[in-house]
Order: structure tokens, then C-alpha cells, then sequence
């Protein structure tokens, strides 16, 4: 049976120490996949059931599934203004919610594309918490990680590669340059007007801190930046 009883589902403290034997980085990268695989259900709209999120991503990781579902709700709320609710406790089944995202552009909001947004978050994040500017290459692993390759057709995001450097850039939100003198030709990462715009290094800094779990103010030059600018 791929879901299992309640009678089964381990007690808060068990799911504890279940923990504490796992890598914090496999844990990590397992509430990645789950993010990933509830936006790409809620984009058709299906509902979500248990059963497939353990046979799909959770795997061999059912023993702290409780705190990986957590986790991913954390994410989805904080991060994309979703959240994951229960509609039928007997099957176990889950829909994705839409509390309106702090950070919203308005093409995005038009298209109601609001894991497009995420994705634009995510990416305007990483290059304020790199001083502003980002080479590709840095981007692309940080991406990587996420599972978002540039290479592959993504199911929600279609060509990722097209969106981030000719989508984003059209609407204004990234500014891609050549650095020069670079062989193979290295290009940079920066904000582009419209997310100046429509966005904050204050509301960008708060992501982050709230994604890491840490104050704002851990960060101190960016928090003194984000600080000074309006």
C-alpha cells in the first residue's frame, strides 16, 4: 500500500529523532523536490494526494514525512502566497490555496503565473544577496539546486532558459550584459527597471530571512542597503 495508516504515522518525537539520523542538505533537497512537485500539480489545477507525494518524492523518506510537508508549507506560504489544504482527511487528499504573494508584478498577476513569480523572487534575491550582480553560470547552478534546469523543459515553466533571458528581460525585471574580455563570453545578472519598480530590497532581504530562518540584520551590508534605499 503506497499510503499508510494513521495508526502508522510516527509521533512527533520519533519523527524527531528520525532527524537527527538524516542529512540536514537530503532533507533540505527533499522539501526542494516537494515544492517543486505541488506547484507543478496546482498548475492543472488536480488535486494532490498523499499517496502520490510519498511514492513520488518522499520515497524512502516517509519516516519524517510530517516535517517535510511542514516544511514545503512553510516555502509555499512564505515564498509563492499558497497554502496546503486538506480537503478530505479520510483519503488524505490536498489542494493548493492562493493568498495574494506580498511581492506581485503585474504582468505575473494578469497571467495569474504565480510560480513564474516565485521563480522571479528567487532569482532577484540571489543576485541582491550577491552585491547586486550575478555571472550566468552563478545563477544557473544556484537554479540547478532548486531543480530548475536551464537545459530541460520544465512542466510549469516551459523553456526556462527563454524565460529567464528573454521573458524577464522583455518585461523589464532582468538586465543581462556581456562582461567583457571574457572567453567563452561570461554575462552578468542585474535588476532591471520594472523590479526596482515593483519590488524591494527591503521586501527581497525579508524573503531570504524568512526562507534561512534567520533576522534580516544577519546580512548586515545588504540590510544597511535595503535600508537606505527607498
Amino acid at each position: 500500500d503506497e499510503d499508510f495508516n494513521l495508526s502508522q504515522t510516527p509521533s512527533h518525537s520519533q519523527v524527531q529523532r528520525n532527524l537527527e539520523r538524516r542529512s540536514q542538505d537530503q532533507v533540505n533537497q527533499k522539501v526542494s523536490e516537494l515544492v517543486q512537485f505541488l506547484l507543478v500539480k496546482d498548475q492543472k489545477k488536480i488535486p494532490i494526494k498523499r499517496a502520490d507525494i510519498l511514492k513520488k518524492v518522499i520515497r524512502e523518506y516517509r519516516d519524517v514525512y510530517s516535517e517535510i510537508i511542514n516544511r514545503a508549507g512553510r516555502t509555499l506560504q512564505q515564498v509563492f502566497g499558497l497554502q496546503v489544504v486538506e480537503i478530505d482527511t479520510k483519503h488524505h487528499i490536498y489542494i493548493l490555496t492562493s493568498n495574494l504573494p506580498r511581492v506581485e508584478g503585474e504582468n505575473l498577476r494578469r497571467d495569474n503565473q504565480t510560480a513564474k513569480l516565485g521563480l522571479l523572487i528567487v532569482i532577484l534575491s540571489f543576485i541582491f544577496m550577491k552585491g547586486n550582480s550575478a555571472k550566468d553560470g552563478a545563477v544557473w547552478e544556484f537554479l540547478r539546486r532548486l531543480r530548475v534546469q536551464p537545459g530541460e523543459r520544465h512542466e510549469v515553466f516551459g523553456d526556462v532558459k527563454k524565460l529567464v533571458t528573454e521573458e524577464f528581460v522583455r518585461q523589464k525585471y532582468l538586465e543581462i550584459t556581456p562582461i567583457p574580455l571574457t572567453d567563452p563570453p561570461e554575462f552578468k545578472y542585474q535588476w532591471g527597471p520594472r523590479a526596482a519598480k515593483e519590488t524591494s530590497k527591503r521586501d527581497v532581504l525579508r524573503f531570504v530571512a524568512k526562507i534561512q530562518g534567520k533576522d534580516p540584520t544577519f546580512w548586515m551590508s545588504q540590510y544597511n542597503e535595503a535600508e537606505a534605499t527607498p
